[in-house]
Protein backbone atom coordinates (compact mmCIF):
# COMPACT_ATOMS: atom_id res chain seq x y z
CA UNK A 1 0.00 0.00 0.00
CA UNK A 2 1.16 3.46 -0.91
CA UNK A 3 0.88 5.76 1.55
CA UNK A 4 1.99 9.78 0.98
CA UNK A 5 2.13 12.05 3.96
CA UNK A 6 2.07 15.70 3.73
CA UNK A 7 2.83 18.71 5.83
CA UNK A 8 3.86 22.22 4.93
CA UNK A 9 7.57 22.36 4.78
CA UNK A 10 8.71 18.73 4.65
CA UNK A 11 11.08 19.15 7.14
CA UNK A 12 10.08 17.27 10.56
CA UNK A 13 6.60 15.86 10.84
CA UNK A 14 5.57 14.27 7.23
CA UNK A 15 9.56 13.42 7.15
CA UNK A 16 9.51 11.55 10.69
CA UNK A 17 6.39 9.72 9.34
CA UNK A 18 7.63 8.59 6.03
CA UNK A 19 10.33 7.41 8.09
CA UNK A 20 8.45 5.48 10.70
CA UNK A 21 6.04 4.18 7.69
CA UNK A 22 9.05 2.47 5.99
CA UNK A 23 9.99 1.12 9.53
CA UNK A 24 7.11 -0.01 11.33
CA UNK A 25 5.46 -0.94 7.78
CA UNK A 26 8.06 -2.66 6.60
CA UNK A 27 6.28 -5.24 3.64
CA UNK A 28 3.10 -3.80 4.03
CA UNK A 29 3.35 0.34 3.43
CA UNK A 30 5.46 2.17 0.93
CA UNK A 31 6.18 5.29 2.60
CA UNK A 32 6.72 9.11 0.97
CA UNK A 33 6.46 12.39 1.94
CA UNK A 34 6.37 15.76 0.56
CA UNK A 35 5.71 19.36 1.53
CA UNK A 36 3.21 22.07 0.08
CA UNK A 37 6.18 24.37 0.51
CA UNK A 38 9.41 21.92 1.30
CA UNK A 39 12.25 23.92 3.09
CA UNK A 40 14.58 20.96 3.73
CA UNK A 41 15.07 18.43 5.99
CA UNK A 42 15.68 20.09 9.35
CA UNK A 43 18.82 18.17 11.51
CA UNK A 44 16.83 17.84 14.57
CA UNK A 45 14.31 15.74 12.62
CA UNK A 46 17.15 13.19 11.46
CA UNK A 47 18.73 13.00 15.16
CA UNK A 48 15.52 12.75 16.89
CA UNK A 49 15.07 9.65 14.61
CA UNK A 50 17.73 8.24 15.00
CA UNK A 51 17.64 8.42 18.72
CA UNK A 52 14.92 6.17 18.22
CA UNK A 53 16.87 3.88 15.89
CA UNK A 54 15.40 5.09 12.33
CA UNK A 55 17.70 6.52 10.04
CA UNK A 56 16.33 9.38 7.42
CA UNK A 57 19.45 10.79 6.74
CA UNK A 58 19.06 10.04 2.92
CA UNK A 59 15.54 11.60 2.67
CA UNK A 60 15.37 14.68 1.41
CA UNK A 61 12.82 17.31 1.16
CA UNK A 62 9.66 17.23 -1.92
CA UNK A 63 7.44 19.27 -3.33
CA UNK A 64 3.70 17.68 -3.47
CA UNK A 65 4.57 18.14 -7.66
CA UNK A 66 6.74 15.64 -7.36
CA UNK A 67 3.63 13.35 -7.01
CA UNK A 68 1.44 14.88 -9.07
CA UNK A 69 -0.34 11.84 -11.51
CA UNK A 70 0.34 9.12 -9.01
CA UNK A 71 -2.00 7.28 -7.13
CA UNK A 72 -1.99 6.56 -3.24
CA UNK A 73 -3.89 4.08 -1.24
CA UNK A 74 -3.71 6.96 1.45
CA UNK A 75 -2.90 10.41 1.75
CA UNK A 76 -2.72 11.80 5.64
CA UNK A 77 -1.86 15.17 6.37
CA UNK A 78 -0.32 16.35 9.61
CA UNK A 79 -1.22 20.06 9.69
CA UNK A 80 -4.06 21.82 8.71
CA UNK A 81 -2.15 24.35 6.01
CA UNK A 82 -1.26 20.78 4.44
CA UNK A 83 -4.98 19.98 4.58
CA UNK A 84 -5.97 23.07 3.28
CA UNK A 85 -3.69 23.38 0.35
CA UNK A 86 -2.67 19.57 -0.54
CA UNK A 87 -4.09 18.54 -4.01
CA UNK A 88 -5.65 15.52 -4.53
CA UNK A 89 -4.37 12.35 -6.34
CA UNK A 90 -5.53 9.97 -8.57
CA UNK A 91 -7.18 7.00 -7.31
CA UNK A 92 -6.87 8.59 -4.04
CA UNK A 93 -8.06 5.62 -1.28
CA UNK A 94 -8.59 7.68 1.62
CA UNK A 95 -7.06 10.96 3.01
CA UNK A 96 -6.68 11.48 7.16
CA UNK A 97 -5.59 14.50 9.06
CA UNK A 98 -3.26 13.70 12.06
CA UNK A 99 -2.62 17.42 13.67
CA UNK A 100 0.79 17.39 14.55
CA UNK A 101 2.71 20.37 16.61
CA UNK A 102 5.04 21.31 14.21
CA UNK A 103 8.22 21.67 16.40
CA UNK A 104 10.49 23.05 13.16
CA UNK A 105 12.66 25.88 15.05
CA UNK A 106 11.57 24.31 18.18
CA UNK A 107 13.72 21.97 20.79
CA UNK A 108 14.80 19.17 20.99
CA UNK A 109 12.07 17.53 23.24
CA UNK A 110 9.64 19.37 21.29
CA UNK A 111 10.83 17.30 18.25
CA UNK A 112 11.05 14.58 20.41
CA UNK A 113 7.06 15.10 21.25
CA UNK A 114 6.33 14.82 17.80
CA UNK A 115 8.13 11.84 16.73
CA UNK A 116 6.61 10.00 19.55
CA UNK A 117 2.93 11.63 18.75
CA UNK A 118 3.68 10.38 15.11
CA UNK A 119 4.81 7.03 15.99
CA UNK A 120 1.76 6.45 18.34
CA UNK A 121 -0.53 7.39 15.46
CA UNK A 122 1.38 5.16 12.68
CA UNK A 123 1.44 1.96 15.11
CA UNK A 124 -2.41 2.57 15.23
CA UNK A 125 -2.74 2.88 11.74
CA UNK A 126 -0.66 -0.40 11.09
CA UNK A 127 -3.19 -1.97 13.77
CA UNK A 128 -6.43 -0.61 11.98
CA UNK A 129 -4.83 -2.38 8.73
CA UNK A 130 -3.97 -5.81 9.71
CA UNK A 131 -7.13 -5.88 11.88
CA UNK A 132 -7.87 -7.90 14.76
Amino acid sequence: MKVLFVCTGNSCRSQMAEGWANYLGAGLLEAYSAGVYPVGVAPLTVEVMAEAGVDISRQRSKSVDEFVGEEFDYVITLCDNARELCPYFPGEGARFHWPIDDPYRLGLDDYRRARDDIRARLEAFLNELNGP
